[in-house]
C-alpha cells in the first residue's frame, strides 16, 4: 500500500505487519484470533491473562482496577474479583512479560506493546479518506477481512466487534471504488466481494461491487450481483433495492 502506512506483506505469523525501522519486541493480535509474539515468538497464555490483556487493549487508556475486575470477573464479588486480578498480573509479571502497567488504583496496557487492531483501524481510515493519494500496492486479504475475536462472546468484546465491523466496511468499498478508478478490476471485485461477504445485506457494498462490473464490461456480472442483492432483501428483510440502484443497472 502506500509508503506513507507502512504496509507490508503478512509476516510469518499470519498477521499483517506495518514497517518500521526496528521491529517491535510485543506484538498482541486481535484480529480473527488472539496471539501474543515475543521477539517473533507466539507465547501460550492462561485464558484469564487473554482476557485481561484484550480488555486492556481494546480501551488502551489506563482503566480502574475495580472496572476492569469487576468487568472481567462480574460473576464474583468485588473481593474475590480483585483478587483475580492481583494473580493474572502476578502471573504476568512471573513470565517477565512487561505487557500491563499498574498502580494502586488503575491497569493499563503498556504503550511498547503493538496491537493489530490499532493498526488496522488507522490503516481503514486511510483508505476511507478520499483525498489519500493513489494506492501503489495491491491489497489481498489481510486485516480488513478479519473480524475482531470472533469466538468471544463479552459484551465489551461485542460493542468493539461491531464498531470495527463497520470502519473496515467502509474502507472495503472504498477501496474497491479506488482500485476500479484505476483499472484494476480483479483486485477490486476481491474487495467488493469481501465487503459483500462482511454484510450480504450492506446495499453500498454491492452497488460498488456492481460499479466494478459496470466498469469492467461485465454486464451480466452486474446484473447476477443486482438479483442475488434483491433477492436477499426480499428473503430476509421483506424489502427492495433502493431504485437508484435498480436504474442503475437497467441503464
Amino acid at each position: 500500500m502506500r509508503a506513507s502506512l507502512g504496509y507490508s506483506s503478512p509476516s510469518v505469523n499470519g498477521s499483517v505487519t506495518f514497517a518500521s525501522s526496528s521491529a517491535p519486541s510485543l506484538r498482541l493480535n486481535l484480529l480473527d484470533h488472539f496471539e501474543l509474539w515475543r521477539d517473533g515468538r507466539l507465547i501460550p497464555l492462561a485464558v484469564a491473562i487473554q482476557r485481561l490483556l484484550a480488555f486492556l487493549a481494546l480501551r488502551r487508556r489506563p482503566v480502574g482496577r475495580l472496572f476492569a475486575a469487576g468487568t472481567l470477573w462480574m460473576d464474583s464479588s468485588e473481593r474475590r474479583s480483585s483478587g483475580s486480578l492481583r494473580s493474572a498480573l502476578w502471573r504476568l509479571r512471573a513470565e517477565g512479560l512487561d505487557l500491563v502497567e499498574a498502580t494502586p488504583t488503575q491497569v493499563g496496557l503498556a504503550p511498547t506493546v503493538v496491537v493489530d487492531l490499532e493498526e488496522a483501524t488507522t490503516f481503514a481510515k486511510a483508505l476511507a479518506d478520499r483525498s489519500a493519494t493513489p494506492l501503489q500496492e495491491p491489497l489481498h486479504a489481510g486485516p480488513l477481512t478479519k473480524d475482531l475475536l470472533p469466538d468471544w462472546y463479552d459484551d465489551w468484546v461485542l460493542i468493539e466487534r461491531e464498531r470495527y465491523r463497520h470502519i473496515r466496511l467502509r474502507a472495503l468499498e472504498a477501496l474497491c471504488e479506488r482500485l476500479t478508478q484505476e483499472g484494476r478490476f480483479a483486485l477490486a471485485i476481491e474487495t467488493g466481494l469481501a465487503a459483500v461477504s462482511t454484510e450480504p445485506l450492506r446495499e453500498s457494498a454491492h452497488r460498488v461491487l456492481i460499479m466494478t462490473h459496470l466498469a469492467e464490461g461485465n454486464l451480466s456480472e452486474a446484473i447476477r450481483q443486482f438479483r442475488m442483492l434483491r433477492d436477499l432483501l426480499r428473503t430476509e428483510l421483506g424489502v427492495e433495492p433502493l431504485e437508484d440502484l435498480a436504474a442503475l443497472v437497467r441503464s
